[in-house]
């Protein structure tokens, strides 16, 4: 998504703003005419993710400031020409005038409102290294500077990740899924991950060897890297691109949604169980699990 954002809206000026629905804003300090306000008429200089944020810089003298999005279960940002019909569950519509491609609007949609946009400040990080994917500079968004980097970006800390891994008694799938730890894993990918790397979900990260932890941290990027350039994972029409394309990697799952299905590499049925809100699906003989109950 940032991807096919960053060339739409890298230089672009603002030339409205518009919010059809003030949910959209949960994360917005500020009623829905400060967050039109504050948008209309500037620059954006490009499009920056971490984790789950993504966000675009917005020109300015004051304080470095940026459009924060944060999509939730069911988000979308979307490029759409101008004068084109509303989306369904469309909630902010940002036109732009973009000084090579013309006039085009950023569509914000979301089925079930648990995403929200945001103008938020800019502020140094932590590790002086770079923002997020899209930006060589050092700042990130206020609301997302707690986040950890993902496994595929070049400031990734392995050996700090490793550490917080070890010290760990939470079992593997949570501490994959905690984005203060690192981000960028969500359920399918955790269990991709996991599958590659034959640990089983519920394993204490301490129990695990420091061997097997870097294994699952290369079968994490193997896992994102196939994702990515198989343009995500897509289930529904929920999940799609900023053209509206859904992405392939549903294709090539291993385990995820796969259950009663036999495992590609020995046959067994894959199991699903439930964890957290969500479910976990393994092989139960590939992904023994080690470590004390």
């Amino acid at each position: 998504m940032r991807a096919g954002l960053a060339p739409a809206v890298t230089g672009a000026r603002v030339v409205s703003v518009t919010v059809l629905d003030d949910r959209a804003l949960t994360r917005h300090r500020g009623a829905a005419s400060d967050f039109e306000s504050a948008l209309t008429g500037r620059v954006l200089t490009g499009a920056v993710r971490r984790g789950k944020f993504l966000w675009l810089p917005i020109e300015t003298d004051a304080a470095a400031r940026a459009v924060v999005g944060h999509l939730g279960m069911s988000g979308q940002l979307l490029l759409r020409a101008p004068g084109a019909p509303a989306e369904r569950h469309e909630r902010v519509r940002i036109e732009l005038a973009h000084p090579r491609h013309g006039e085009l609007a950023v569509v914000f949609a979301d089925q079930r409102t648990f995403g929200s946009l945001a103008i938020d400040d800019l502020v140094p990080t932590i590790d002086g290294a770079a923002g997020g994917f899209g930006s060589d500079v050092a700042l990130v968004p206020v609301q997302a500077a707690h986040i950890a980097r993902d496994p595929l970006d070049p400031a990734f800390d392995e050996a700090l990740f490793r550490r917080r891994v070890g010290a760990s008694a939470s079992a593997v799938k949570r501490v994959l899924l905690d984005q203060t730890t690192v981000s960028g894993i969500g359920n399918i990918y955790a269990d991709e991950s996991l599958w590659a790397a034959r640990v089983h979900p519920e394993t204490p990260s301490r129990a695990l060897a420091t061997r097997t932890v870097t294994r699952l941290l290369d079968e994490v990027r193997v896992v994102l890297e196939r994702a990515l350039a198989e343009g995500g994972t897509s289930f529904d029409a929920q999940y799609v691109n900023v053209n509206g394309q859904a992405g392939y990697f549903a294709h090539s799952l291993r385990a995820y949604g796969r259950t009663g299905q036999p495992c590609p590499r020995c046959g067994t049925p894959i199991l699903r169980v439930s964890f957290t809100n969500r479910s976990s699906h393994f092989c139960p003989r590939c992904q023994r699990r080690r470590g004390a109950r």
